[in-house]
């Protein structure tokens, strides 16, 4: 059988993969760029899409524009330690988080509030690895404590889940909305046709 590349590439996965290009090259939101969408392309990719090789792709295109924001941009270094490896382990808790969603096939309220609070949960110890092995790992910071590490910890954590919960909300209500419109518009065409 001979598969076609463009037949095997779903759109889901290049609008995801665009999502990250175009907001992961300065990680912080500004006046003149979006926050960073890393995290919210993870959890929505194993909630819609799955699959071990766009895991794969996905982690290899982070590394990518990491490197040229670096490089090419001028995008600080600060980030890049021992402990970059353990972006690893923080995006399979956000892919984990969305491919347990999954189960969840319709959407209802107590559905939609359970899986609300697996992205919190996903977000967090996404946030508690990264932010954690950074801290331990980074060599930024010479006197380690747990008062320290908790403080920086409390600055850091509301935008790094918030974002996050922003970005995966709005893009899960867009698209179930755009997925509802041809149910919606056959609805109104039949008791249009009654009336």
């Amino acid at each position: 059988m001979n598969i076609t590349l463009a037949s095997s590439i779903r759109p889901g996965a290049v609008a995801l993969m665009a999502l990250m290009a175009a907001t992961r090259f300065h990680h912080v939101g500004s006046a003149f760029s979006l926050p960073d969408a890393s995290l919210a392309v993870f959890f929505l990719a194993g909630l819609w899409l799955g699959g071990r090789y766009l895991f794969i792709a996905l982690l290899l295109e982070a590394g990518l524009i990491d490197y040229l924001a670096i490089t090419h941009n001028g995008v600080s270094d600060f980030c890049i330690s021992q402990a970059y490896v353990f972006l690893i382990p923080t995006y399979a808790a956000m892919w984990i988080g969305g491919q347990w969603c999954a189960k969840f096939p319709v959407l209802s309220a107590a559905s939609a509030m359970q899986q609300f609070a697996a992205l919190v949960m996903a977000a967090s110890i996404a946030f508690l690895i990264s932010n954690g092995s950074f801290y331990l790992l980074s060599g930024r910071y010479t006197d380690l404590s747990w008062g320290r590490y908790f403080a920086q910890a409390a600055e850091y954590y509301p935008s790094y889940v918030g974002y996050t919960l922003c970005y995966t909300v709005a893009i899960f209500s867009i698209v179930k909305l755009f997925m509802a419109l041809p149910d919606m518009r056959n609805k109104y065409a039949a008791i249009d046709k009654r009336g």
